[in-house]
């Protein structure tokens, strides 16, 4: 769950500290291997039935935060192995973003209806009355349900008075709105890569920690070191992510202690995306295309284009806001570096595109950069107040919540052509993406414009956020200000507006 603290937040917590610490100051190479014992001291597991089980675990997770594969469970191996190919100051990491350490997996049941010890055994058994399969019975004066026979319909559930019925999922398929994770051999979870879209809500939601996303801690840093300047780019999500130890006007303070040259809004990135849409959608719709889907979401709109590969023309050609922010930024400085920083996993997949790989050197999420800030022992209380971040409008930073999108494309095709109507149906969470796609392939969205977004209440709920979904809905309300739209594009980045058609 995002935003509540616990052992699993705590040892990613750690182990994106440890990264970070031996990348400033450390000799990872050396000190690598060392790491497990001292992120788990002692002789007691604290989390699992042993230390070795817990320790190998760790030992995985710190080669995923390196960029570095699983190791294979059947060959011995230390942790560092390989450790030397990311040892650079470029992008690394070897495919697949997101990973399952096996062994750590609790081999949860896929799909199952129980009956609990509350059950009653009542005279009426309205359970066994609604099985549409005979699937349940009375033993010992309780309800039980015959698994083979049972489809999972859930009408037993519904019906039962004590609520003593019950239907468990594995929470990372669950959570996948994909149906990308399925079962092994031994009943360990397992990703279906030809699915998946790296959204990592599955990561979010396993309870055990098993699955993690690979990261880009260590190289990021060693950019840092280096002569080349760095820029963060943040995304609007960002509002309330490290407070309250951190206010929004001190967070470009807190940037140029981790080594940042400085730090820019990807939301002026966002006005930006939404003017490119407006266009798109006023010229395009419905005389090309039957209707237009929102391209700020990496995961909705590779999942768009997966699912319904003959709509993928219905997809916005715009550039996502962290892609212009990126290249306004390299027109300016072209040997620069650019970091994304933001709350989403997919970002890191879009960034190793090759059409995006020349402009976005790296990708870090607020949970990772948590982490370099406690490696580097940067003091909030310390550092002085400065101007707030490169002006933006509300519109722009409004981006990051579930419909954001759509009203600031709205807005704009209405300053162009204000008797133009602009139909709008938002989704978020990619299983009603799909639905949302699935009614636009049949005709029912014809004229509209469609905002998908894969993290359930939008970019604020992603997975490398810090916060809950409600603090940082707050905190992204209070970072929004009542700067008109025109206003913005003619004083962010010295006004880009005219640099638009130039990308």
């Amino acid at each position: 769950m995002r935003g509540l603290y616990s052992s699993k937040t705590k040892i990613r917590h750690q182990i994106f500290t440890e990264i970070a610490r031996l990348a400033y100051e450390g000799d990872i190479e050396k000190e690598m291997d060392d790491l497990p014992y001292k992120i788990l001291p002692g002789e007691i597991a604290t989390y699992r039935d042993s230390i070795f089980l817990e320790r190998a675990i760790v030992g995985e997770r710190l080669r995923v935060a390196m960029g570095l594969p699983l190791r294979n469970i059947s060959e011995h191996a230390p942790i560092s192995k390989g450790v030397e190919a990311s040892l650079i100051e470029e992008k690394y990491y070897e495919p697949p973003l997101i990973n399952i350490i096996k062994f750590a997996c609790n081999s949860c049941p896929e799909k199952r209806v129980i009956v609990t010890e509350g059950c009653q055994g009542c005279l009426e058994h309205p359970c066994q009355e609604v099985c549409p399969k005979q699937a349940i019975h009375m033993e010992n004066g309780r309800s039980v349900i015959n698994q083979e026979k049972c489809i999972k319909c859930g009408k037993c559930l519904e019906s039962c008075p004590y609520n003593a019925i019950i239907k468990q999922e594995r929470p990372c398929a669950k959570a996948c709105g994909m149906n990308a994770i399925h079962s092994d051999e031994y009943g360990r979870a397992e990703i279906d890569y030809d699915k998946c879209v790296s959204c990592g809500m599955c990561l979010v939601s396993c309870p055990f920690s098993a699955i993690v996303d690979k990261g880009q801690i260590y190289q990021t840093i060693m950019a840092l070191k280096s002569d080349t300047p760095v820029y963060a780019i943040v995304a609007p999500a960002v509002a309330g992510q490290f407070e309250p130890e951190l206010k929004n006007t001190q967070l470009r303070g807190a940037f140029k202690a981790l080594g940042f040259t400085d730090i820019k809004e990807v939301a002026v990135g966002a006005d930006l995306c939404t003017i490119e849409e407006a266009k798109d959608f006023m010229k395009e719709v419905p005389e090309k295309i039957p209707f237009m889907g929102t391209s700020c979401c990496p995961a909705w709109s590779v999942m768009a284009k997966k699912t319904v590969p003959q709509l993928a023309n219905c997809i916005s050609m715009a550039l996502t806001p962290m892609v212009l922010t990126a290249r306004l930024l390299k027109q300016e400085e072209p040997d620069c570096k650019i970091v994304f920083v933001g709350p989403c996993a997919a970002k890191k997949l879009e960034a190793s595109r090759k059409s995006v790989r020349s402009y976005v050197d790296f990708v870090l999420t607020f949970e990772e950069v948590k982490g370099m800030f406690d490696a580097k022992g940067v003091d909030f209380a310390s550092l002085p107040e400065e101007e707030p971040l490169t002006q933006a409008s509300s519109d722009g930073r409004g981006f990051a919540v579930s419909g954001g999108v759509a009203a600031a494309v709205v807005k704009a095709v209405k300053r162009m052509d204000p008797d133009r109507e602009v139909k709008v149906v938002s989704a978020n969470g990619l299983q009603e993406c799909k639905k949302m796609l699935m009614a636009a392939k049949a005709g029912k969205y014809n004229g509209y414009l469609l905002e998908g977004m894969a993290c359930p209440g939008g970019c604020i709920a992603g997975a490398g956020t810090v916060q809950t979904v409600k603090k940082a809905g707050v905190a992204l309300e209070k970072m929004k200000k009542e700067a008109s739209f025109e206003e913005c594009m003619d004083t962010s980045f010295g006004g880009e507006l005219e640099k638009l058609e130039e990308l």
